[in-house]
Parts: C-alpha cells; structure tokens; sequence
C-alpha cells in the first residue's frame, strides 16, 4: 500500500462545516461553552497573577461579558487595581466585584479615557494642575507601564 491520491471536493459531503455543525447535539454545544468560560477565566485570572497583586481566595465566574470577582484584598487600592485590569480586558464590557477589603479606604474616582488624552491633561481636569499625571501614573501601576501609552476606552483609577 501506500499513499493514495484523491479528488478532495468529490464524494459525500459529511465533513463540510454545515454537515458536521448539524450533527452536533446539546452536550456538544454545552460542553463547547463550559470549556470556553473555562478558557477565559484561566486567561483573566493570569492577568490578575501578571499583577502581582494577592488576592486571598480569589475565584472568578465568567459569564458572557460579564465578569465577577470573589475574594479578599489587603487594601482598597489593590481591590480597585484588579477589578480596572479585567475591566480592560477586550471582551469585559462588566466586571462585578465581589473583593473584600482588609484595609477600609476612599475609594478612587475611575475615569475612561476619551481621544487626544494624556494623563497631563487628565491631572488638569482633575487637580487643576497637569504636571500632578504622576499621581495617576503611579495609582495605575502595573497595569500602565508608560505614562505615554494611555488609549480611548481605557478605564484609570484616579485617587483622591
């Protein structure tokens, strides 16, 4: 024997998308979707590890676009910094927080990030002053690595 050839667009259609999506039944689909919702959770809570932020008990449910957090969080900061990096993700349009605090604190004013933005511009509209975009730049660590690379729909933590 050996290899043989063939016309590949002769002969009975049952390996075509529309044959094969067909024969799928309900666990297929259902199973499809679990996997899924595994994939993203396992690929948002790696950004959380990228962080480098301890989040005690964290456990996280994926539903659709829609994302809620369960744990506990040393300080207010931290809980804010977790929930704007999921809430940043493409594909999050909500992130539900359900993060304890440790250290009860003010919480910061979040702001999205429209076009022709930089952070100076925002600590005017903020502070009154633009040279404070450090305090920004600093309260978005880790998830900003460059006071220069902000974008439109981008959501920031601005500290009071």
């Amino acid at each position: 024997m050996g290899l043989f050839s063939f016309l590949k667009n002769a002969g009975a259609k049952i390996l075509t998308k529309k044959a094969t999506s067909a024969a799928e039944d309900e666990e297929t689909i259902r199973l499809r979707e679990e996997l899924e919702k595994r994939q993203k959770m396992i690929l948002l809570r790696g950004v959380i590890d990228g962080l480098g932020i301890p989040i005690k008990n964290l456990e996280l449910d994926v539903n659709g676009d829609k994302v809620t957090i369960y744990g506990q969080a040393k300080s207010q900061s931290e809980r804010e910094k977790v929930v704007l990096a999921l809430g940043n993700v493409s594909g999050i349009g909500f992130v539900d927080d359900r993060i304890s605090v440790t250290r009860a604190a003010k919480e910061a004013e979040f702001y999205t990030v429209k076009r022709g933005d930089s952070l100076s511009k925002i600590a005017k509209r903020f502070y009154g002053d633009p040279m404070k975009y450090n305090k920004i730049f600093e309260a978005n660590k880790p998830m900003l690595k460059d006071p220069n690379k902000i974008y439109p729909g981008q959501m920031l933590r601005i500290p009071k």
